[in-house]
């Protein structure tokens, strides 16, 4: 069992196109989001175990003596979250998020203590730059970030970083593993989670989804297919998705070979294009057109993303797009009541980090808790 303080983080995601789309057997294109959710885990020799959530403002304590009859629900499923929440104290006056979170956190660290035959005790401060309820995959960074760094401190998966280094990566193998028990985690906040969002967050970079197919040969992909009203109109709308899913593909794996201006204005095209599809197959909503209208008054192109019916919206940024561009369009979307994240995509996944290689905001909300 490591002794020692560790930093990981997770990114969020963000579906570029093929929402919707997924469950009627078309691809999807999900990216890691550079929004990211940073995890500090300090091993402690007094018995306690100490999480601290300072976004949703959780701090809770537990003697590791008061989880070990814990050990015997496990192994176990997510049913047992019920049970999980009245042992936490978490009543009906608790709000939802402080609630699952805590759930989570419990059922990951009981689960991997009880199969490895660890019960650590643990200070751990979660902080992270993703909004929450907000479909950008900010409850599965937290989810791997908790089962990476639990995998770690048990010794069940190495401790990759060296000694000078600033960020280091797990092998396949334990990427594996983390993605596993992350998708535990999922499942407690979830109920019925497709899998994806942890994938995300464990590997990081770009996923090409297919809900019909199965994207990992781990886990099963949960599948409702539910068959489109006027099919001869609608069909062909969600192949055009498909299209545009893989059309991006390409188009990102050619700027990642040979960055060019020249690929934008294609990217900008399938952003309107998938935009005017979302809202044929009724899940527009006025919100979401405001956001492309406002954008779209500065030459800029948005679209919807993740569930639609309000939500978030994506803004495609040119590398030449001017800063005061920029800086209008954000004031703008904010004197419509919208909020604003500025980031990019093809962000990394779950990584270990030195303290020297992290933002001073980053670790002042790690270790002022």
């Amino acid at each position: 069992m490591l002794d020692k303080t560790l930093i990981v983080s997770a990114p969020g995601k963000v579906i570029l196109h093929g929402e919707h789309a997924v469950v009627h057997g078309k691809v999807a294109l999900a990216v890691a989001l550079n929004l990211r959710t940073f995890l500090r885990i300090t091993p402690c020799p007094n018995g306690k175990v100490l999480i601290h959530l300072p976004n949703i403002g959780t701090r809770l304590c537990w003697e590791t003596s008061q989880l070990q009859p814990l050990l015997t629900m496990f192994p176990g499923n997510p049913e047992q979250v019920d049970k999980l929440k009245e042992f936490a104290g978490l009543t009906d006056g608790v709000s939802a998020n402080n609630s699952l979170a805590t759930v989570a956190f419990l059922y990951l660290y009981l689960a991997v203590s009880s199969k490895y035959g660890a019960l650590p005790s643990v200070d751990i401060v979660v902080w992270s730059q993703l909004p929450t309820g907000a479909g950008l995959g900010s409850s599965a960074a937290y989810s791997v970030c908790l089962a990476a760094s639990l995998l770690t401190v048990c010794g069940v998966i190495g401790c990759p970083l060296e000694e000078g280094e600033a960020t280091a990566r797990w092998t396949e193998e334990e990427l594996d593993l983390i993605n596993r028990w992350a998708f535990w985690g999922e499942q407690v906040i979830h109920g019925n989670p497709s899998g994806v969002d942890n994938a995300v967050g464990t590997w990081g970079m770009c996923l090409l989804i297919s809900a019909l197919l199965g994207l990992w040969m781990w886990f099963h992909v949960p599948l409702v297919l539910l068959p489109p009203q006027f099919p001869a109109i609608m069909n062909p709308v969600l192949a055009s998705i498909d299209a545009i899913s893989r059309e991006c593909e390409g188009v990102l794996e050619a700027v990642a070979a040979c960055p060019s201006q020249e690929h934008y204005p294609v990217l900008e095209e399938l952003f309107v294009i998938n935009q005017h599809h979302l809202n044929v197959i009724g899940v527009g909503h006025p919100s979401l057109d405001r956001v492309c209208q406002v954008t779209a008054s500065h030459g800029l192109h948005s679209k919807l993303t993740g569930a639609g019916g309000g939500g978030c919206a994506i803004t495609l940024l040119r590398p030449d797009t001017a800063p005061s561009v920029v800086e209008a369009a954000i004031q703008d979307l904010r004197d419509c009541g919208f909020e604003c994240w500025e980031t990019d995509i093809g962000a990394p996944g779950i990584s270990l980090l030195s303290p020297s290689s992290l933002k001073a905001e980053v670790l002042q909300m790690l270790n002022g808790f």
